[in-house]
């Protein structure tokens, strides 16, 4: 600071002692500021100045630790490609193999243990009360006598098409006198009936008696029975064609016979891993890199298509969009460009304009919110519907909402209080009837008056009426506790 007379010397000590905080910018493009840039510098020239603006220069920054990480990384894969060099041949060709080796081997063995799952889980559902069975594996492997099938609520045996987590879970009762819930853990492989037996209707599974004669009976009838061993299924990568073919080609390869193969594939492998990491940096270089100028690409490349632009000139609706300034521009845009808002009166028109600017604190879906009748009611209907074109648009031109472009959703919370506030409802009626504070209702109720303002300057024809009631639908709502507010 320059000294001057009078200062004080304390105020300047807290100054410079004052808490720095990071400045981070929240620039991004939007479609009025893209005609307003292409009218005044034409395409090529913005593209340059958007390249050169400070959000574009903190994304950039952000890459420079990302861009080190690779340079050492590229340091680092010389080495392990001087690792991993054979005198015999590629090693480089011949890890590649077997790393397509072992994906394929991985893949088989996750199908084929997802089908045996599978084949267990519907094993199990297909078991009846009575039923007598060998539990394979698991704590209570042995006998067992099913009491409950365990399947969900209102689902019968042989119900196909149930979903939940895991499985049927059926209730036994074990040679051991034990009453147990079991889990499809407990089932690796399917699993059959062996016998039949009869539950007593008197049979208690919390009375120890019961349990042990049950279990008794259960020792009887099937202890005579040897459960059969059940095969694994033979593996399918000893049938697959793919597998034996790289087995051939291994086995083929110069690099096969070398003394220090297993050497040169350790440093293979960590080689490969180190490139598959250097890769995902990359990625996230080029997708922080002109982000601010591709998105500007993607809105210019939207607004051609809807005759906004055409290469360097802006067209009448271009020119419009120019004067609309506010989150949903393009949507406002397009209502004045579709007529939507031709034969609304100030208040109705007062209503429709509040979607473009209000957001509620809170989403509460469960709630429709109250709507003016008649010509106002249609018009939001509309203006929803232009913006699901306009969204499906932004969705094929990869423009982002998550970023901050795009044009959200209009909502429709304050048309029911805006509007009463311009027919000349009192201001107590008003905040009753929306349930908000009137500090609220004053900031939604100002930014309605900007929005009307710039409609009123931006719609088409001298002796438009939307203008002539945009400007009626200011002075409406511009009273009171607005006006008061605004003047002070």
């Amino acid at each position: 600071m320059l000294w001057q007379r009078g200062m004080d010397p304390g105020a300047l000590a807290g100054l410079a002692g004052t808490r720095t905080y990071p400045l981070r910018s929240s620039f991004k493009p939007s479609y009025n500021m893209a005609v307003n840039l292409v009218q005044q510098f034409g395409r090529h020239r913005s593209r340059e100045l958007l390249e050169t603006s400070f959000a574009q220069f903190q994304a950039d920054k952000s890459v420079v630790g990302i861009s080190r990480q690779v340079q050492r990384n590229e340091e680092g894969l010389e080495g392990y490609r001087e690792g991993m060099t054979c005198h015999l041949g590629d090693f480089e060709e011949y890890a590649r193999l077997r790393r397509e080796l072992k994906d394929r081997e991985t893949e088989l063995a996750k199908q084929g243990a997802a089908q045996r799952r599978a084949a267990a889980a519907d094993s199990l559902e297909k078991l009846k009360p009575g039923d007598v069975i060998h539990v394979p594996t698991g704590k209570f492997a042995g006998l067992a006598l099913v009491l409950d099938p365990g399947l969900p609520a209102g689902r019968s045996n042989g119900h196909r098409g149930y979903e939940y987590h895991d499985g049927p879970r059926p209730l036994v009762l074990t040679a051991e006198r034990q009453v147990k819930r079991l889990a499809s853990m407990d089932f690796p492989v399917p699993v059959e009936p062996l016998e039949r037996m009869r539950i007593p209707k008197s049979f208690n599974p919390r009375s120890p008696q019961s349990r042990r004669d049950l279990a008794s009976a259960l020792r009887t009838k099937a202890g005579h029975i040897v459960p059969d061993r059940h095969r694994r299924p033979r593996a399918a990568a000893a049938d697959d064609r793919e597998i034996a073919r790289l087995r051939r080609e291994i086995r083929a390869h110069p690099c096969h016979g070398c003394d220090e193969r297993e050497d040169h594939a350790r440093w293979a492998e960590r080689h490969h891993r180190l490139q598959r990491d250097t890769r995902q940096l990359e990625r996230r270089i080029e997708g922080r890199t002109n982000t601010i100028a591709r998105t500007f690409d993607r809105i210019v490349a939207l607004l051609t298509e809807m005759d906004y632009l055409r290469g360097d000139e802006v067209t009448e609706h271009g020119r419009r969009l120019a004067r609309l300034y506010g989150e949903l521009d393009l949507l406002a845009s397009e209502c004045l460009r579709d007529g939507v808002w031709e034969g609304l009166n100030p208040a109705e028109l007062a209503s429709c304009v509040s979607s473009l600017v209000y957001e509620a604190r809170q989403a509460d879906d469960a709630v429709a919110p109250k709507l003016p009748s008649g010509r106002a009611k249609a018009a939001l209907g509309e203006m929803v519907r232009i913006w699901g074109r306009l969204d499906a648009l932004e969705e094929e031109f990869r423009i982002n909402q998550a970023e901050g472009v795009g044009q959200r959703e209009p909502d429709l919370g304050f048309a029911w209080a805006v509007y009463q506030w311009a027919s000349g409802k009192g201001l107590d009626e008003v905040l009753r009837e929306a349930e908000m504070p009137a500090g609220d209702f004053v900031r939604w109720s100002k930014q309605v008056i900007d929005v009307l303002g710039q409609i009123a300057a931006a719609a088409p024809g001298e002796n438009s009426t939307v203008a002539r009631n945009a400007r009626k639908a200011v002075d409406a709502v511009l009273r009171g506790v607005v006006a008061y507010s605004s003047v002070g």
